[in-house]
């Protein structure tokens, strides 16, 4: 199986170095709007700048794995400026991204409206910024080059809809949010309520968000399995929290409650895979940042320009994991894929 994955990954350099950009894109099934625009592989060494929530979040460091190498495949240069899964933080950190000069940008908010300023200067300077995942500022609002998203509010509610329906429309459950201001967190809380609301016989007990924390996550879920007896499932933001809050499960001797989580990271595809948890959906963080790169490449050697070529809007699709397909997903992320 290794020598398998080792020709596969060689065959993908070969075909990205020699500059079939959209070929490449083709096989991974990135978006066919991006796979028409993509320049391939820059002539001349290209400087970008990088950030996303925090690279305590294993979707974060997994993004950065993928943008660092498919950086290589397309001739940049990735410079990273760590969020720290704090807003204040992340901005002093694109603030000095802001003071330097770059082919163009990519940038995961912490929350919306943090980095509207330091983004809308390196926008009026000639940069093209890339928005990841959420809003760095209503679309309307910041003239960004492309945002690239999943469907959050979809992954919420197949999420959800999944946990539901393995409790036959009855129980009590509770929700774990993120970042409230993280628009990512505000449509999976949308798709939870809007499938619980479909199910008179579901009672949420509480939907507290716990911002992507694992300590605030394990401090929460002590005091749920204090305070209620009966928990029957639990959906999670992110993966992250979701394993965090199975430790304190596991340590109560309440492993009887159902996990659902959100981005389909390989400790949560192998926990569903064993059953420490029913499901989770991928929230496809190689796509996103990798998707960041060739739109960035095709924003500088091409001159694509804003809401032209590259649409301004791009869903990035994931599926729902279960143990039925659990080992497919850790292929497509082994390769950089999804």
């Amino acid at each position: 199986m290794t020598d398998t994955f080792d020709r596969t990954r060689r065959d993908f350099l070969t075909v990205a170095t020699v500059g079939g950009a959209a070929a490449t894109l083709g096989m991974i099934g990135v978006t066919p709007a991006l796979a028409g625009v993509a320049a391939g592989r820059s002539e001349k060494p290209l400087k970008a700048a990088f950030s996303n929530a925090g690279l305590q979040a294993t979707w974060c460091a997994q993004g950065k794995a993928a943008a660092e190498y498919w950086g290589k495949l397309f001739n940049v240069d990735v410079t990273w400026f760590d969020g720290q899964l704090d807003a204040v933080k992340q901005r002093a950190a694109v603030d000095n991204m802001a003071s330097q000069k770059w082919d163009f940008v990519a940038i995961q908010a912490f929350g919306i409206g943090t980095l509207t300023q330091p983004v809308q200067k390196m926008i009026d300077g000639g940069t093209p910024v890339i928005d990841m995942d959420t809003l760095i500022a209503p679309l309307d609002k910041i003239n960004v080059h492309s945002f690239l998203a999943p469907d959050n509010e979809f992954m919420g509610a197949s999420v959800t809809q999944a946990l539901v329906a393995k409790l036959g429309g009855k129980g009590k459950v509770i929700m774990t949010q993120g970042a409230l201001g993280h628009t990512g967190a505000q449509g999976r809380a949308k798709g939870f309520n809007a499938v619980v609301k479909q199910y008179p016989g579901i009672e949420v007990l509480d939907t507290q968000p716990a911002d992507w924390d694992v300590t605030k996550v394990a401090r929460l879920w002590e005091t749920y399995l204090t305070k209620y007896p009966q928990i029957d499932a639990a959906f999670f933001h992110n993966d992250d929290m979701a394993l965090a809050a199975y430790n304190v499960m596991k340590a109560r001797n309440r492993t009887n409650i159902l996990i659902g989580g959100v981005d389909a990271m390989p400790p949560a595809i192998n926990a569903v895979a064993d059953g420490r948890m029913y499901a989770t959906v991928r929230n496809p963080s190689c796509r996103i940042h990798g998707g960041a790169i060739i739109a960035g490449v095709a924003a500088v050697t091409a001159g694509e320009k804003a809401g032209s070529g590259i649409p301004k809007s791009i869903v990035t699709d994931g599926p729902v994991v279960t143990k039925e397909n659990a080992a497919g997903m850790l292929w497509m992320q082994d390769h950089f894929l999804i």
